[in-house]
């Protein structure tokens, strides 16, 4: 199986730590987001949405970081993705929940449109506007992902054996590292993530998403 992606992208990475933390060997191309290798024709067959990571598996191409590693996981069998209908149904909400609830006001209100200009809004007020929104929303979910979802008594999201949720909400979460985002108020969100950073892939795989963050030290941002 190859993985085409990029390690500035917070959904590549969820793939990568997965197969890395999992001993599950991949190969690895590289699509230099910096120099449009994504909106190449060729790449646009395997994705039409030109984006990373896409998994190639023969003649078969998926996409979706979600989508991948459920695929990988039944395909090698990793206990992270469990077999007990009940406990993989735990983990398909969870991963639900960052995609469809977290992940929009996190990432595409409150961080996307401090870093990227594409993603910035129109005008001022619009701009102050959707960080406002988005970090008033943000402190909503981490309430309830700290107090609801994790709580005191887990060690991971769907209790004490990492799965496929915590790969892909640790990540997702570690993108506030760009902006500084500090979750002291959330004691079971630092506990867990503390838990995550320490994986011994967590270091390689988030070297280039570190360094970009280092070289955004200068900037001023609205963080959690």
């Amino acid at each position: 199986m190859k993985l085409h992606y990029h390690p500035a992208s917070t959904t590549s990475r969820i793939v990568e730590l997965f197969a890395r933390d999992q001993g599950i060997s991949l190969e690895y191309q590289l699509v230099d987001l910096f120099t449009g290798a994504h909106q190449h024709p060729d790449f646009a067959k395997m994705n039409p949405n030109r984006l990373v990571p896409v998994l190639e598996d023969g003649d078969f191409w998926l996409t979706e970081s979600s989508a991948i590693v459920k695929y990988i996981a039944e395909k090698t069998g990793s206990p992270a993705y469990p077999k007990d209908l009940q406990a993989r149904a735990r983990v398909n909400e969870m991963m639900d929940w960052f995609n469809a609830n977290f992940y929009k006001d996190y990432g595409y209100s409150l961080i996307y449109p401090q870093l990227f200009p594409h993603h910035k809004r129109g005008n001022d007020a619009t701009q102050t506007g959707t960080i406002e929104w988005g970090k008033q929303k943000t402190q909503n979910w981490l309430q309830i992902l700290d107090e609801g979802l994790i709580g005191p008594h887990k060690t991971y999201l769907c209790g004490d054996t990492i799965t496929l949720a915590d790969y892909q909400g640790a990540e997702i979460l570690a993108l506030g590292d760009l902006i500084r985002c500090q979750y002291a108020a959330y004691p079971n969100i630092s506990r867990w993530m503390h838990t995550m950073r320490s994986l011994p892939s967590w270091g390689p795989v988030n070297a280039a998403a570190e360094g970009f963050a280092a070289s955004l030290n200068e900037q001023t941002f609205v963080a959690i």
